[in-house]
């Protein structure tokens, strides 16, 4: 008893000091400008407006946020932001979900026979897989949260807790409409494959259900069309429904989507931090990584197909469980504590994006300090029109847009304040273009320049 709770502090250091770094990662990340206003400026809207008592909705996509992936995990976020309106704290919630899932994926590898110190390993191949630090890198997103949920549900199952599972289903769910896919394929490798027949029933059915009532009913009300991801697959139908269908009677319209080189580095590159840990013997919980990695590989977006997003989330909780099941029964290619740590450690330097904070993200850092001062003057909530790097620094107000060359705005009246940084416009703009709204905003009687330091230029309106 006392090792084993020797071996759960040790643990939650882990967790502690992994929690911390991927929290300083994504805020450093973020105080360089290198966040956007997709996705990070918009959920940072809209959480601050629900805190508020107002409308989540987004002035980015113009619509309720229940529109865009029917996420309604959202509104206990707002909690946080009623102590105080932060950025910060998305951050942190999702630096603790991601390192947190090591907590179930030691108690998983411990039910399944392994040794204490062959669980603290599969806690340290869960904490160096390359996507837990690419993800929380990119910005924020609420998958993320789903992640130690989905463990903690097949936790709860194993062990018999209905209520605890039940839970845990019901807040994966609320994390965005598509995991309802992964949770129902979760049902099914239960029912079928772990002979846990009322959870995978609950599971299957839960997910099915809420697909259904978010991709039907919720969704379509508050945006008044389908999930905008679905123009993704649009090679397939335009619907959900007509997606579903072609699917089924048309599969000759995924061959030539399924077999390609992309799809091939993709499963590569997703499978390589764990292949030493696949057999036979263990794949079976991969049943619940099918409607993610199906997802990913018909998708018309190459992003999907990418170890530096969110995407593949919600298939790496079943990956850890193939491995724990392998090892349990005495398959894998390595066994030896060692060289497995070794193998995840090359994994993760191969892999994870930690080198681009001596690269790319250091790209505007001749215009930060500039940056910073001109956003120190912006001191009430009106509309702000700026760069999408600088929106999620401005984002806790009603109306913000950023700049877009091929989308400019009707009427620059419209806002309160201009921020534009003509050396670093960003994402979908040119330097003539943001210099050209520097001098159209000079000739507008409406403002005045209040700042303006290494090309970066904060415009205010006058009256």
């Amino acid at each position: 008893m006392r090792k084993k709770l020797n071996q759960l502090g040790y643990l939650s250091w882990i967790i502690g000091v992994s929690a911390l770094i991927l929290f300083g990662c994504s805020s450093l990340r973020y105080e360089l400008f290198q966040s956007n206003a997709f996705d990070l400026a918009i959920f940072d809207q809209v959480v601050y407006l629900i805190s508020q008592g107002q409308p989540p909705i987004s002035s980015f996509i113009g619509f309720h946020i229940l529109g865009d992936h029917a996420t309604w995990i959202f509104y206990p976020l707002a909690l946080f932001y009623k102590i105080y309106p932060s950025v910060y704290w998305l951050f942190a919630v999702q630096a603790a979900a991601l390192a947190l899932g090591a907590l179930p994926t030691w108690h998983l590898a411990r039910q399944a026979g392994l040794k204490e110190n062959q669980a603290i390993v599969i806690a340290f191949v869960y904490l160096l897989y390359p996507l837990v630090f690419n993800a929380n890198l990119f910005d924020f997103h609420p998958e993320v949260i789903a992640v130690p949920l989905l463990l903690a549900a097949v936790l709860a199952a194993r062990l018999g807790h209905v209520g605890w599972f039940c839970l845990s289903i019901f807040l994966v769910l609320g994390c965005k409409e598509v995991l309802s896919l992964t949770v129902a394929g979760m049902g099914v490798w239960l029912l079928l494959f772990e002979k846990r027949r009322l959870y995978g029933a609950i599971a299957l059915g839960a997910g099915v259900a809420w697909f259904l009532i978010a991709t039907q009913v919720i969704i379509p009300y508050f945006n008044s069309a389908e999930a905008t991801a679905l123009a993704r697959y649009s090679y397939l139908g335009n619907s959900v429904l007509e997606i579903a269908k072609n699917i089924v009677f048309k599969p000759g319209l995924l061959v030539g989507r399924v077999f390609s080189l992309d799809n091939l580095e993709y499963l590569v590159l997703l499978l390589a931090p764990v292949i030493w840990g696949l057999s036979p013997q263990g794949i079976k919980p991969l049943v619940g990584a099918i409607p993610c990695l199906a997802l990913n590989i018909l998708a018309d977006y190459p992003p999907q197909k990418n170890l530096l997003y969110q995407y593949s989330i919600p298939a790496m909780p079943f990956l850890l469980l193939a491995v724990i099941s392998s090892l349990a029964a005495g398959k894998g290619w390595l066994q030896n504590k060692r060289a497995i740590i070794l193998w995840s450690l090359v994994a993760f330097l191969s892999l994870a994006k930690f080198t681009d904070f001596a690269g790319q993200y250091l790209e505007s850092i001749d215009t930060w300090q500039a940056t910073k001062q001109a956003i120190a003057q912006i001191q009430t909530k009106g509309s702000v029109y700026t760069t999408a790097h600088i929106c999620p620094h401005l984002s806790n107000r009603k109306l913000i847009t950023f700049t877009n060359r091929d989308s400019p705005p009707a009427d620059l009246n419209t806002f309160n304040y201009v921020l534009l940084n003509v050396r670093h416009p960003g994402r979908s703009n040119s330097q003539e273009f943001a210099a050209s709204l520097v001098n159209k905003l000079k000739k507008n009687q409406e403002f005045k320049l209040k700042y303006q330091r290494d090309q970066v230029y904060l415009f205010v309106k006058v009256a």
